[in-house]
């Protein structure tokens, strides 16, 4: 599978998942948010296709493609598992601000 960071590093691949964020659209609904032609974004739709982040399914003539959630849950739980590591970080960076910022109003409030 490729990688998911390598998928969504593309501007216009994120475009597309961000359109596709409130439901599922056709390749032409795709091509007037996206701002570029429908081979390019048949395309970028291939790739995220291959990459299990859409699934298509044929409307008479057309092709609609919607996200594909569980892919994105991976991706959420993955980045869960860092957000404790940073959460952690910036929980003793506001402490030590807050020491800071006491010990310099508390040292201003003992002056004469």
């Amino acid at each position: 599978m490729p990688d998911v960071f390598q998928i969504l590093a593309d501007p216009t691949r994120r475009r597309i998942v961000d359109a596709l964020r409130d439901g599922e659209r056709s390749v032409n609904e795709l091509v007037q948010v996206v701002d570029i032609g429908q081979p390019g974004v048949s395309r970028q739709l291939q790739i995220l296709e291959d990459a299990d982040f859409v699934v298509v399914r044929p409307d008479g003539r057309r092709r609609m493609y919607a996200l594909r959630p569980d892919r994105f849950r991976e991706l959420s739980e993955w980045v869960t598992g860092y957000r404790a590591i940073w959460e952690s970080r910036l929980d003793r960076l506001a402490a030590e601000l807050d020491r800071r910022e006491k010990k310099r109003t508390g040292s201003k409030e003992k002056r004469p």
